[in-house]
């Protein structure tokens, strides 16, 4: 059937209140649901933690005995399964709504049309795809963890307007300003991790976590400390490094066989995982590092690393998203290049990159691009 006006307003609300979980719901998906009867809203409720209940859940308790013959408006498919909380299929069912409209299927292999199914076998009106590219825009690394094992990586970037991140002696705080630097802060509090490489932690020796208030985020909850990973392949990091001197969980990822250098950082509080190295770069398997960061249930990769990681990640096209924030001053022709790129010779071997977003942040501008071949 076609969808009125009052479908589309009101998967737009539940749009809206699954955005309230963008910084919290890691790694589950951001998700809204409204329930609607008789044109009248009567319940409402977002997913605000992993672990807690659903939207729909939340939105069931808020309508109460309301919930019977209204249509739910739910961003993501309604789960049939039991994780860590009770189907939400089983609860619809259970409260006799009449209608539930969905905004996209849940690419979760465990779900994956199988609410639908349930909630039609009951005799529930199920219609889907309202709003889908809206909803699938909420959830890019839930999404890609369940259909491809591996994260979103969203790589981002500082430089001058000559295209330089550091001049040549290395030095390079600050490009940008104080709101660009809180800008990047958002960007890792909906991340589930962080990753660097062992080039920056020796260079700038950074904390690498979040440093943002719940109010700046305008989130009614604390987003926890996204993992933190340094990509380490002969376990050069200094055990008394700031980033193993901060609140939250950091993995080394590595290819070394020193036992004393890996007794060293577990004992700092490092998780290790080796992984073997790419022969013909030496370097660690980027994809590789990318499934296991999926095992660890990471569906939103930030990198913040310098030219010689985020190089190889665009080299290999596992780059999602690139951020970069251009800084209106020039650091001069001896400054550092924004990636190690050694493939590209030729006009022909460019990286075709689309833009979808330029947008002032303070004194500086932030650039948001995707590679051209992804839709």
């Amino acid at each position: 059937m076609p969808f009125t006006a009052t479908d589309h307003a009101m998967m737009a609300r539940a749009l809206r209140l699954a955005k309230r979980g963008l910084y919290t719901t890691q790694p589950n998906p951001r998700v809204g649901c409204v329930l609607v009867r008789e044109g009248v809203i009567v319940g409402e409720g977002h997913h605000q933690y992993a672990g807690g209940p659903h939207a729909e859940i939340n939105a069931l308790v808020a309508a109460g005995d309301a919930a019977r013959g209204a249509t739910a408006y739910v961003t993501l498919e309604p789960c049939s399964h039991t994780g860590k909380t009770g189907p939400c299929t089983r609860s619809l069912i259970q409260a006799r709504v009449a209608r539930v409209v969905v905004a996209m299927e849940d690419p979760n292999p465990l779900v994956s049309g199988r609410g639908i199914r349930q909630l039609r076998d009951q005799g529930i009106a199920v219609d889907c795809g309202l709003l889908e590219a809206e909803a699938r825009a909420l959830n890019p690394g839930f999404i890609k963890r369940m259909t491809v094992g591996r994260p979103w990586v969203r790589v981002k970037m500082a430089m001058s307007l000559d295209g330089r991140t550091a001049m040549a002696s290395g030095e390079s705080m600050w490009i940008t300003g104080p709101a660009a630097r809180e800008d990047v802060q958002r960007l890792r509090a909906r991340s589930g991790a962080i990753m660097t490489g062992i080039g920056t932690v020796l260079a700038d020796n950074p904390s690498m976590n979040l440093r943002i208030s719940p109010a700046v985020l305008g989130s009614a909850l604390p987003p926890s400390q996204p993992l933190r990973v340094i990509l380490d392949s002969d376990l050069r990091t200094p055990p008394d490094a700031n980033i193993l001197r901060v609140e939250g969980r950091v993995l080394i990822i590595h290819d070394c066989d020193d036992a004393r250098r890996q007794q060293t950082l577990i004992a700092r509080g490092a998780a290790l995982v080796r992984i073997p190295r790419q022969h013909e770069h030496d370097r660690l398997d980027l994809p590789l590092v990318l499934k296991v960061l999926a095992e660890h249930e990471v569906s939103e990769c930030h990198v913040e690393a310098g030219a010689t990681l985020a190089g190889a990640l665009l080299e290999q096209s596992l780059v999602d998203e690139l951020i970069v924030y251009m800084a209106p001053h020039l650091m001069g022709d001896q400054g550092r290049g924004l990636a190690t790129l050694p493939g590209i010779s030729t006009m022909n071997e460019r990286i075709a990159l689309q833009i979808r977003e330029i947008m002032p942040v303070g004194q500086d501008w932030r650039i948001t691009a995707r590679p051209a071949c992804q839709p």
